[in-house]
């Protein structure tokens, strides 16, 4: 049995897993979702609701 042989089908094997989509879907959501609020954040800036905006990182 040659090592080498074997190492081809089991590095493509490793692909995209489902949960490796299932992770980036996640992260996607989340950052939509922060997206958002920090547009509704803004928003609520330029209509007079609040004269500051706080920013913490």
């Amino acid at each position: 049995m040659e090592i080498s042989a074997l190492s081809i089908p089991m590095y493509t094997g490793t692909g995209n897993t489902g949960l490796e989509i299932a992770m980036m879907s996640k992260a996607l959501d989340t950052a939509e979702i922060a997206g958002d609020a920090l547009t509704r954040m803004m928003e609520a800036v330029v209509t007079g609701l609040g004269q500051n905006m706080d920013i913490r990182a």
